[in-house]
């Protein structure tokens, strides 16, 4: 038995044997010219874009809006117009598309950041619009016959977004990373899956493999006895949960609120009813990317009464838009930037275009009143004390109580006495702390260590901002991904965490993980992981250290 390692992004076990997605249809290399290519482009861009919008009724909200912002690439003049203009300078009309396709994947993954991450969806866009002008099937995930685990370089977000959950037991690709689509959407519908895994282009349909998505280790040809066991510990796990309700807290009484990461309605509707504490990170981009124009105030008052709705009397934060340079809105373009990773995203889109966090704003002061929900909203890409005071004067002249701040970028974590100041709350992004931290790409897969949430100088800089909370008495969250983690959340808790905001099928098991350790303990737990060399050492100190109940079952 061989196990390989790669990038665990969706928690579970799954073992069973392999389908292997096929490569997608490539144009032929002696593709002739046609008199009606622009017509056969057009037409064949025009029904990606209809086929993926047609399934956008059938997913659920945070598939609809990366099903909708995929249908949007199908639709992009430029890239139409790109592959038009190949065809009129003698390509066969397949061809045209190829190539204008892989020039703006070129341009893609030069600009980094969200940008980067497109490019495997708009590969998946051409790969789809080629297969209709050569009429062959669309490319993707084969007829599934029975229950499999799928291997593929990489899941464009119209084939995963779709899977059904019934036969796909999990997922191992061999390209993308934690916040990729395939990562992603894989956690929300709880498909155990490893990404970044070199030996993906090795496996076979028929082998047969084990998938740890915890440990985001496969494990190759496996013997019975290791199934046995693994599925053993799954077994104990559930076991334990079963009985893991209430709220959030320390085994001596300290409470660390137990949140959901929401990304739309029906996300709202399941969180609501898995024993959650109310929402940590309301994700409000897909009322905005999936949409042409701005949405009016009254469109937005609607969508947030659906989300609100399920949590009357509860905490549901808000975070304004996160969208700009590296997440472009086709009625705010502040036009392309050198880097948009480091542009004029999130707050700064904000400040350029005032009326549009102004209508989101009291949108939201709308649903909160209608609902009865207590609503907190917090801006993204915060750096410094003036652009939160600048912030929070703004959401209270709408109306809005609670007004707090990410901190995602170092300048406000190292600076949080200051910044903290200013607001109510803060709530720490783990995700791009750890990029601008670690000055590594989050889509840059060859860098996932970099990434990795138990770095300590990215533990350093949380506890940086933690600290700054603590001084002036208020409450410091965490939404990154990190705190679906039970080991990190007694870590997280130990530097003073007051919440934490993940998926909701992860609150159970940090549930259970804070029950089983003191507030002491927990800061033992922080001490052992910031002193440790390497992200690796911490978490193994952290593993050998904390309750033996609890590692039995990680």
């Amino acid at each position: 038995m061989t196990v390989a390692q790669g990038i665990g992004v969706s928690a579970g076990i799954a073992f069973g044997p392999i389908v292997v997605v096929g490569s997608p249809i490539t144009p032929p290399a002696d593709e002739a010219p046609t008199a009606d290519a622009e017509n056969k482009i057009r037409h064949a861009f025009a029904a990606v874009a209809s086929d993926l919008e047609s399934r956008i009724a059938h997913v659920d909200d945070t598939a609809a809006g990366i099903l909708s912002a995929t249908a949007m690439l199908a639709r992009d003049p430029s890239l139409v117009d790109g592959a038009i203009a190949r065809a009129k300078a003698g390509n066969g009309p397949a061809t045209a598309i190829d190539g204008a396709t892989r020039e703006f994947m070129d341009q893609f993954e030069a600009l980094g950041g969200y940008f980067a991450e497109r490019a495997t969806d708009l590969r998946d866009v051409g790969d789809r619009a080629i297969a209709a002008i050569l009429d062959h099937p669309a490319p993707g995930v084969p007829t599934l016959q029975g229950e499999c685990v799928l291997v593929a370089h990489d899941l464009a977000p119209a084939e995963t977004a779709t899977l059904d959950r019934t036969k796909v037991l999990g997922i191992i690709t061999e390209a993308g990373g934690r916040t990729s689509h395939t990562a992603i959407l894989a956690a929300q519908m709880e498909i155990p899956a490893v990404v970044k895994l070199a030996e993906a282009a090795h496996l076979h349909d028929g082998d047969l493999v084990m998938v740890d998505g915890d440990a985001g280790t496969v494990h190759l040809d496996p013997t019975e006895e290791t199934v046995t066991q693994h599925r053993a510990r799954v077994d104990r796990r559930k076991s334990v949960l079963a009985s893991s309700t209430g709220l959030g807290m320390t085994r001596d009484g300290k409470q660390v609120k137990l949140l959901a990461n929401i990304g739309g309605v029906e996300d709202a509707t399941i969180a609501a009813g898995s024993g959650v504490e109310g929402v940590g990170l309301f994700r409000t981009e897909f009322v905005f990317l999936s949409a042409s124009s701005a949405p009016s105030v009254d469109e937005q008052a609607e969508i947030y009464r659906q989300v609100f709705s399920p949590f009357t009397g509860q905490r549901v934060v808000v975070r304004t838009l996160d969208a700009g340079a590296d997440k472009p809105l086709p009625f705010a373009n502040l036009g392309v930037e050198e880097n948009p990773a480091l542009g004029r995203r999130g707050l700064r889109l904000s400040a350029e275009r005032p009326e549009l966090l102004d209508a989101q704003l009291e949108a939201i002061s709308i649903a909160a009143k209608d609902t009865g929900a207590d609503a907190w909203v917090m801006a993204p890409m915060v750096a410094d004390a003036q652009e939160a005071a600048w912030f929070a004067r703004r959401v209270r002249e709408n109306g809005l109580g609670t007004v707090g701040v990410m901190i995602e970028v170092p300048s406000a974590a190292l600076r949080a006495h200051h910044v903290m100041a200013e607001v109510d709350f803060g709530s720490l992004g783990t995700n791009d702390l750890a990029q601008y931290t670690m000055a590594a790409d989050r889509m840059q897969g060859e860098l996932a260590e970099l990434l990795d949430p138990w770095q300590p100088a990215v533990l350093d800089v949380v506890a940086a901002a933690s600290a700054g909370a603590s001084v002036n008495g208020k409450p410091m969250g965490v939404c990154g991904e990190s705190a679906g983690d039970p080991l990190m959340a007694l870590v997280l808790a130990g530097l003073g965490i007051s919440s934490l905001s993940m998926a909701p099928s992860r609150v159970p098991l940090v549930r259970f993980a804070l029950s089983q350790h003191t507030f002491a303990q927990c800061a033992r737990l922080a001490h052992l992981a910031r002193s440790a060399r390497t992200p690796y050492d911490g978490r193994e100190a952290v593993n050998a250290a904390c309750d033996p109940e609890l590692a039995s079952i990680l």
